[in-house]
């Protein structure tokens, strides 16, 4: 139980810094390729809007709040599991192998969101970016596992 505690406290930590680390280059891409900062946070909503979500450029209440919790949720989420899995080989406290680790758990997440979960449950922000652009979002959520993760374990 005691493992399960220390992942939960570490990824809350880990699925902040993701989360806020992947939300940035949904902005920053949803800019360059839409002229909209919060049209991929929008599309999060799905889940509770339907494909409207994703038509939406502007912030609001109603699809960039719940938009942003679910990624957020959804980042925390991953991040636990990332500590409970390799939370001993991140006690090591080796920069490149924490780089590493959170790579591969960014792609098991990817993998999970797009091959393994209904359409109903994909994030939603691949209806406002491209391919690559997913690429770098789920790259900027690996550095977030990483660095959350070595911020747990400074000194």
């Amino acid at each position: 139980m005691d493992k399960w505690k220390t992942a939960l406290q570490r990824g809350l930590v880990s699925g902040t810094t993701s989360s806020l680390i992947s939300t940035a280059a949904l902005a920053a891409l949803g800019k360059g390729t839409s002229d909209s900062m919060f049209g991929p946070t929008n599309a999060i909503s799905h889940w509770i809007w339907g494909d409207r979500a994703a038509r939406q450029d502007e912030p609001s209440v109603k699809y960039t709040l719940p938009g942003y919790l679910i990624h957020h949720a959804s980042a925390t989420f991953w991040a636990v599991l990332f500590e409970r899995a390799c939370g001993p080989m991140l006690d090591k406290r080796d920069t490149a192998r924490t780089i590493e680790l959170a790579t591969a758990a960014s792609a098991v997440a990817c993998f999970t969101d797009y091959e393994l979960t209904p359409k109903r449950l994909h994030p939603g922000y691949e209806k406002r970016l491209s391919k690559p652009s997913l690429a770098v979002v789920y790259g900027a959520f690996g550095l977030g596992l990483a660095a959350g993760a070595m911020l747990c374990r400074r000194r």
